[in-house]
Parts: structure tokens; C-alpha cells; sequence
């Protein structure tokens, strides 16, 4: 009987190839690069960051925030320095997490209100741009520390709190908190600025403009000082 299969087809089991062994390599981190001369060896060291500056011009090194207990909560140097004023952090997640949110995003998310420019971020952004444009032009001086200044002067350091149960309420006078003060100054500087721009040929950018440079110099016509000397 013959077999099925040629003779030259059958294959023995020492014939079958062995399977393919594959080296492997460990990876290792990437080691300091060192220079070797005759005389000694040089350790070559890292490229220095570049500076920081919002909108690619303003420089947030030469800013001082002269109140001293608000130097915690006014973030503008070193670690809160930022391109652009839309890191997207989730700053609102945890008490008192807000503090750590650089000041010009602040500022640009207040101006979101009300309803209508909800979500709007990126104009905001270009309205803070623009104002911060217009007050270079007009003062020769860093936008940021104008900010940083008008912030200081504008926020309010004593307050009244209602002390009692319903029917014998009285107002009682309290020291306001640091970051209440920062949050206060925030919130008048753009509603001034809002309330300015609302049926006038001038640009929201420039009533902000305006507001933070009276604010600067505590002129009176400052929104919040004109308001106080109104209700006199």
C-alpha cells in the first residue's frame, strides 16, 4: 500500500524549527549629559524657562502686592503666572480652592455675567486684553500692577452682619475676611464697568479700562465711591 504522502514531504519532529527568540532591552531613563575636557569634567545643565508673560507682553516678576494679608490671596507671581487667563482649573471643586486662581482669570470669569455671556469665556478674555491694551496706552505702566492696585484699594475692610433672631434684628459691625475682600473688589470692578458700557457708544473694554484705573488712583469716579457718595 502506498503512503499518501511523498516521501520527500514527511517532516520529523528534530527537523521542525525551533520558534524565534526575541532579546529584550530594558529601558532606562536618560542620563545628565557630561562633558569631559583634559583638565576636569563639566556637567551640562538644564536651559533656563522662559518668562512668562500674559498675552505674550505683560510681566508678572515686577508686580508687589503692597497689603500684606492679601499676598496670600491675590495670584499673580511665579506659579500663577499664566499665558493666557483660561487654565481651565477646577478651582470652584473645594473650599476656599479659588484663592489659587491667577487673578486675570478671576477677573475674566466675573465678567461672564449675566445670563447672556454665560460660557462666553473667550470674549472675555478678548475684553481683558483689550482693556489691558488701552491702559498701557494711558498710564505707561504694567497692566498687572494696576490690577493688583486696584484690587487693594477698592476692596472693603469693615462690614455689618445682621446679629439676632426675626423681629429684633441690628446690624453689627465686622472685620472683613481677606479673600471676602478680594471677591468684593472683583464683583464691583466689573459691575461698574458693566453698568458704564450699558447704553454707551464706549466699549465694555474701555469702561474696564477706566474702572481699574480710577480704582488705581482712588479717583471718585470710581464705581463703588461714587455709589457710597450717592447715597448720602
Amino acid at each position: 500500500m502506498s503512503s499518501l504522502f511523498p516521501s520527500d514531504a514527511i517532516v520529523t519532529m528534530s527537523e521542525v524549527a525551533e520558534p524565534q527568540q526575541f532579546e529584550t532591552f530594558e529601558e532606562t531613563p536618560p542620563e545628565t549629559p557630561v562633558v569631559q575636557t583634559e583638565e576636569h569634567t563639566v556637567v551640562a545643565q538644564p536651559a533656563e524657562l522662559p518668562d512668562i508673560k500674559l498675552f505674550g507682553r505683560w510681566s508678572c516678576d515686577d508686580v508687589h502686592v503692597s497689603d500684606m494679608s492679601l499676598q496670600d490671596y491675590i495670584a499673580v507671581k511665579e506659579k500663577y503666572a499664566r499665558y493666557l487667563p483660561h487654565s481651565a482649573g477646577r478651582y470652584a471643586a473645594k473650599r476656599f480652592r479659588k484663592a489659587q486662581c491667577p487673578i486675570v482669570e478671576r477677573l475674566t470669569n466675573s465678567l461672564m455675567m449675566k445670563g447672556r455671556n454665560n460660557g462666553k469665556k473667550l470674549m472675555a478674555v478678548r475684553i481683558v486684553k483689550h482693556a489691558f491694551e488701552i491702559i498701557h496706552l494711558l498710564t505707561g505702566e504694567n497692566p498687572l500692577q494696576i490690577l493688583v492696585t486696584a484690587i487693594i484699594n477698592c476692596g472693603p475692610r469693615e462690614d455689618s452682619t445682621r446679629i439676632g433672631r426675626a423681629g429684633t434684628v441690628r446690624r453689627q459691625a465686622v472685620d472683613v475676611s481677606p479673600l471676602r475682600r478680594v471677591n468684593q473688589a472683583i464683583w464691583l470692578l466689573c459691575t461698574g464697568a458693566r453698568e458704564a458700557a450699558f447704553r454707551n457708544i464706549k466699549s465694555i473694554a474701555e469702561c474696564l479700562a477706566d474702572e481699574l484705573i480710577n480704582a488705581e488712583k482712588v479717583s471718585l469716579l470710581f464705581f463703588y465711591l461714587n455709589m457710597i457718595f450717592q447715597s448720602f
